[in-house]
């Protein structure tokens, strides 16, 4: 049998019913227009975790006070004018320092003294520079954040997140409510919606710096942190210069923490992505493959009498098997070019609808067809073998 006359019949087979040849094709279109779309949504997703990267991760240090593990006599290692050293140093946006506010035991927070009205438990108190607020890169929700005149003169002000202020019933601060943290009233400043970095902090009451040193004492050996938001690009070089400008004499004295190497962080993310999308995509071609072979199969079972015919008049089992196969081949290439455009469609919309970059690769469009074709063969193997094995009178008594 020539190739073009297994064409020939292949395509006689499928026109011959059109609808059943529609249903077999559209397995194979679904796997591979999820291959597509998959791989290219990988591509676009990571582009855009490169991006995000890129902006947040890459512009924040943490400097860390590591003195006591050095000297255990050493005490603070961070100075009391630690936001005006690093103000010289070029790259540096924003920094301020901050910890957690040690409370005595049962210290409660809420609208009224302790012992009355709403109180919330959990809380904690974080002692925050101005620079360490505006490094947090904040969203208000009302108010306004407290500044260095409040932190010069110790006012007993207090930023809040979203989520306290509903637990405490504070709506509006148009009133201007009050907070207690035990016996101490504070005014609500504002109330943070959201926070770029640190959100656990939006879980907290946050209060200046020298506000809380003065009325619970300076924080614990080593438990102060400082924070610093850079320009893009500048955060390796602020990590390097920041100690020493802090503590010239005990650079040691501090950690400075910069943002991990983001073309690191970004391969690995991006690996586990595609690992995890190619696993779904190949899922999706098996279930478009075992559509093809079922459907192929019943249609051997209900063509028997034509096979018998067929081998009556001089065909070999090996014609009969390339017929079929050249039939789901055909599905198959069918179903591999519909589904890489469908799939193509899906990532450009899909980027459109998120303000995004669509990126497809070409190995993917050109692999794409090819992977039905696979499909095609694969799924029309047994079919095929049942169909070669059929004999000529015992297709012909049914």
């Amino acid at each position: 049998m020539a190739a073009r006359d297994a064409l020939s019949e292949a395509l006689a087979g499928m026109l011959r019913r059109p609808g059943r040849a529609v249903l077999t094709a559209l397995g194979t279109v679904l796997g591979v227009g999820s291959f597509v779309a998959v791989l290219g949504l990988t591509a676009t997703i990571s582009s855009q975790i490169d991006g995000r990267f890129n902006v947040l991760t890459a512009t924040e240090v943490t400097i860390e006070d590591v003195a006591p593990q050095v000297n255990e006599f050493a005490g603070s290692a961070f100075p009391a004018d630690a936001e005006e050293r690093l103000r010289d140093v070029a790259g540096i946006r924003n920094a301020g320092t901050l910890w957690t506010v040690r409370l005595d035991p049962g210290t409660t927070i809420g609208r009224l003294p302790a012992g009355g009205g709403t109180t919330t438990t959990g809380t904690a108190v974080v002692a925050a520079s101005p620079g360490a607020v505006a490094a947090l890169v904040p969203t208000l929700r009302e108010g306004r954040l407290y500044d260095e005149f409040a932190e010069r003169s110790r006012q007993r002000v207090v930023l809040i997140g979203s989520g306290v202020a509903e637990r405490l019933g504070i709506t509006t601060l148009t009133t201007r409510p009050a907070l207690y943290i035990g016996e101490e009233p504070f005014t609500v400043a504002g109330v943070i919606a959201d926070v770029e970095r640190k959100p656990e902090n939006l879980l907290s009451v946050l209060v200046p710096r020298a506000t809380a040193r003065e009325l619970w004492g300076p924080p614990e050996p080593g438990g102060a942190t400082m924070l610093l938001d850079t320009e893009l690009g500048a955060a390796r070089q602020a990590a390097e210069l920041a100690p020493l400008a802090l503590r010239p004499d005990h650079p040691e004295y501090l950690k400075a923490v910069p943002p991990p190497d983001p073309r690191l962080l970004r391969s690995g993310v991006t690996s586990d992505l595609s690992a995890l999308f190619l696993l779904l995509a190949g899922i999706c071609l098996v279930i478009g493959a075992v559509g093809i072979a079922n459907t192929t199969l019943v249609a051997v079972l209900e063509r028997t009498s034509e096979i018998g015919l067929r081998r009556a008049l001089g065909a070999r089992g090996r014609h009969i098997a390339a017929q079929f196969l050249t039939e789901s081949a055909a599905l198959g290439t069918l179903g591999g070019l519909v589904g890489t455009s469908l799939g193509e469609l899906t990532v450009v919309a899909v980027a459109l609808a998120r303000d995004w970059t669509p990126v497809i690769h070409p190995a993917t469009v050109a692999a794409a067809p090819l992977t039905g074709l696979v499909t095609g063969l694969s799924a029309g193997l047994y079919p095929a073998w049942r169909a070669a094995r059929i004999e000529p009178a015992e297709a012909l008594r049914r």
